[in-house]
């Protein structure tokens, strides 16, 4: 077992019935956790090349702001529709419970830069391939996909085909 899964709670029928949601909450209030969980996540970019680092709401955000720090590398936070204060783009997709939009600030990445896309789950692969396109309209060249965990049943990586997708945890 890898350390960190010690840390991921199971939450059934969230958020709705037939979910079984992977809670990182409880990963998020140790600091060894914390501490695992980042360097597991940088031990996957085996010293690549990073300008942008690119969290997804929200809860990609949380580590994704520790990696872009520890690459020396800038945030950028991908949010729902209306959250971002500046001009920004927009791209929908489905998920396994509905569907959503996804902005991103236009003048966030420039062309050319070198992007890692990271979120807490990969599970249908919805919200991560409309990060890629919006990633790619901008111009950015993504480097990577990184998750703390991949819910290999759902194929959410089906969507990614092509990229590097990477992840510490499988399920």
């Amino acid at each position: 077992m890898n350390t960190i899964e010690q840390y991921i709670r199971d939450v059934q029928d969230f958020p709705k019935e037939g979910i079984q949601f992977k809670d990182i909450t409880t990963l998020l209030q140790d600091p060894k956790g914390i501490n695992d969980c980042l360097t597991n996540l940088l031990n996957l970019l085996e010293d690549k090349k990073i300008d942008k680092v690119v969290g997804m709401e929200s809860r990609g955000f949380f580590f994704g702001t520790l990696l872009a720090q520890k690459l020396n590398a800038g945030f950028v936070p991908v949010r729902k529709p209306g959250k971002l204060p500046y001009k920004s783009i927009s791209e929908s997709y489905e998920l396994e419970y509905g569907t959503d939009n996804l902005e991103i600030h236009i003048d966030s990445i420039k062309k050319g830069e070198k992007v890692l896309v990271h979120d807490d789950v990969l599970a249908t692969g919805g919200t991560a391939e409309a990060v890629k396109k919006l990633v790619e309209r901008l111009g950015g060249e993504i480097v990577q996909f990184n998750f703390i965990m991949q819910l290999d049943f759902l194929n959410g990586k089906e969507k990614l085909k092509g990229y590097n997708v990477q992840s510490v945890l499988n399920y």
